[in-house]
């Protein structure tokens, strides 16, 4: 096995020897011929030093192109990145100018006068975060006159609502009615959702809430008897409110009601929305008409030469329900008119002369068509 060794290595030996074996160069520049020898040791150094400078070289291309592929990956982040970022504006861009619409929306509703408490609580603008980043805030200001001139509107629609609101209260205790009641009245109360929900913008619930209020309290005033229930053209007042001589019996009596003249068969009207509660002959009232207009209040016409509705009759402002007559305890042809709340007869005057007002707050709750007389 020595031998075998030995053998080989005598032949590594002279492979090196035949790879690195002195050699002659002889070079001729034109004029004279130049030799020179290279040595066994010079090859083996010229050698070495090329193989350093290739190692070294390929060591760097390893090194330059490690950093070339690090350098692609951090921009390919970073492209990743902006691009993130481009999308998170356009996304909030689309989310700013979707609650400015919805915003729009809702105040044109309202504006109308048509919209019904349900359909302004489904528009009710959500709350708007606030920015996050310098994105956000450059977006912000994109929006900002937009957004201003919006809330500036949001802020005075809920300041109209609420001196309208306060002028009709007013109003209202005028005639001795309370107005929580009014707001409360089968026939003017308005539902809808709950705006108090934390997703939605408080200024907007704000004004939502005093727009329904004023809603409430203005459908309400429809149930105030405050038309004039004969023609203006033709009643003629023949007797007031109160103590007076009784025309039969000649001595003092309580009227509980006012007399309007006029010639028979002249129409009478229901003074405000109601329910007919009675149609029929009642005793010295003759021919006569009793309606319930909720919250207590209720309405009398008596004298009538004809009925024109029936019990249960649900009749609005304005419509003809009867003729004037002079049925019952009557002098002549007139409508004897009553007003009562809770039972108790009021004196009707204040009420017919509260008209305008109760017409121009019935005029806004209908977007401006009052049914007036």
């Amino acid at each position: 096995m020595n031998e075998l060794q030995q053998r080989k290595n005598v032949g590594l030996v002279q492979r090196f020897r035949n790879a690195f074996k002195p050699r002659e160069l002889f070079l001729h520049d034109g004029r004279s011929l130049r030799r020179f020898r290279i040595g066994t040791k010079l090859q083996v150094a010229a050698t070495g030093v090329a193989a350093s400078l290739l190692a070294w070289s390929g060591y760097a291309t390893v090194q330059y192109a490690a950093s070339f592929t690090g350098d692609v990956a951090t921009m390919q982040a970073r492209v990743a990145e902006m691009e993130q970022d481009v999308a998170n504006i356009r996304t909030a861009a689309n989310e700013r100018a979707d609650l400015l619409e919805q915003r729009q929306a809702f105040l044109a509703q309202m504006m109308t006068g048509e919209a019904s408490s349900e359909d302004l609580a489904r528009l009710l603008p959500a709350s708007a975060d606030a920015p996050e980043n310098a994105a956000d805030h450059e977006l912000n200001e994109t929006y900002s006159e937009v957004d201003g001139m919006q809330l500036m509107l949001a802020a005075q629609a809920h300041q109209e609502n609420r001196e309208r609101l306060n002028a009709t209260m007013s109003a209202v205790r005028r005639l001795g009615l309370d107005p929580d009641r009014l707001m409360n009245n089968r026939f003017g109360g308005v539902g809808g959702p709950d705006a108090s929900d934390d997703d939605v913008d408080p200024r907007f619930a704000q004004l939502f809430a005093s727009w329904r209020e004023l809603e409430q309290l203005e459908a309400g005033v429809a149930s105030i008897p405050s038309a004039l229930p004969v023609p203006t053209e033709i009643a003629r007042f023949t007797s007031g409110f109160g103590t007076r001589s009784d025309p039969f019996r000649g001595r003092a009596a309580m009227h509980a009601g006012i007399d309007l003249a006029g010639p028979t068969g002249t129409p009478i009207y229901a003074a405000a929305d109601a329910t007919v509660s009675f149609a029929g002959v009642r005793g010295g009232y003759g021919n006569f008409i009793e309606l319930g207009h909720g919250a207590g209040i209720a309405t009398r016409y008596g004298h009538l030469s004809r009925i024109m509705v029936a019990n249960g009759e649900r009749v609005r402002r304005g419509q003809l329900i009867g003729l004037m007559g002079s049925t019952g305890r009557s002098t002549g042809p007139h409508l004897h008119y009553e007003v009562r709340i809770d039972g108790r007869a009021v004196n009707p005057l204040p009420f017919l002369q509260a008209g305008q007002a109760m017409a121009q707050a019935r005029s806004r709750q209908s977007g401006g068509q009052a049914a007036a007389r």
